[in-house]
């Protein structure tokens, strides 16, 4: 069954929450979801989110979570469609404008997704994710200013690893390796005991050629969670990788 399926379309009536639910649903709901992105686990954190929305169809953390999960899974088109849904509703909340105009610059429309983060910006969306959206949009567009929004962001949110995790993510999405790097090694000054922190470290090492320093950091992550199956399958190509260097020289050498 798709992923999509089972998620929310508000067909509720205002103000009607789910039948079978109780008031405490609706926040366990979100609670579960923000761990599981946090955890990277943007499947559970987006059927967590509909969850949520079967309790509260008003709750703007839960329509913006689910496009904002839909955008980490890379279904850009299924984002747009969601963030349309949310928007029919609240069509002037910064997050979804921001999440829409994320969803719209990754499928290539990068003037529509500038409209809709102009949008964002001056509905009073002076938030992290709002500057990190828009950083978004213009690294699509390959605008320098994108280093301004990234830094707004960070300073709305000065001590949150989960921010810099987030502008991690957006500099590795666009191969910004480096700069990915450093703001994950800042997440990791704040969250030393992420396991999740540490794949992402590793990941923009290996993309570097740092192949030592990426197979630390993977071993960290398993440290740290043992049953992270990421972590363990990130090593075993990092392992098959070094092999293949091996075999390569060797076949050079012996050719030679």
């Amino acid at each position: 069954m798709s992923r999509f399926a089972n998620l929310e379309f508000g067909s509720e009536s205002d103000g009607e929450s789910h039948r079978h639910g109780t008031g405490h649903d609706e926040p366990r709901c979100l609670a579960q979801a923000q761990s599981a992105f946090e955890q990277a686990d943007f499947e559970a954190a987006l059927r967590a989110f509909a969850k949520a929305l079967e309790f509260n169809a008003h709750s703007i953390m839960a329509w913006s979570g689910q496009v904002r999960a839909l955008i980490e899974l890379g279904e850009f088109s299924e984002a747009k469609l969601w963030a349309d849904k949310a928007l029919e509703r609240f069509p002037e909340e910064p997050l979804l404008l921001a999440a829409k105009a994320v969803a719209l610059a990754r499928l290539g429309d990068t003037d529509a997704a500038m409209t809709f983060s102009d949008a964002a910006v001056e509905a009073r969306g002076d938030t992290s994710y709002v500057w990190l959206a828009r950083a978004d949009v213009l690294l699509a567009r390959q605008e320098k200013r994108a280093d301004y929004c990234f830094d707004k962001a960070l300073a709305l949110a000065p001590a949150d690893w989960f921010v810099a995790w987030l502008a991690a993510r957006i500099r590795a999405f666009y191969q910004q390796f480096t700069l990915a790097l450093k703001l994950v090694q800042q997440a990791l000054g704040a969250r030393p005991d992420h396991a999740v922190l540490w794949l992402m470290a590793g990941q923009c090492q290996y993309a570097l050629g740092l192949m030592t320093a990426a197979r630390t950091s993977y071993e960290q992550a398993l440290q740290l969670d043992p049953r992270f199956s990421e972590a363990r399958e990130a090593l075993r190509t990092l392992s098959n990788t070094g092999l293949g260097a091996k075999l390569a020289g060797w076949w050079r050498r012996t050719r030679g």
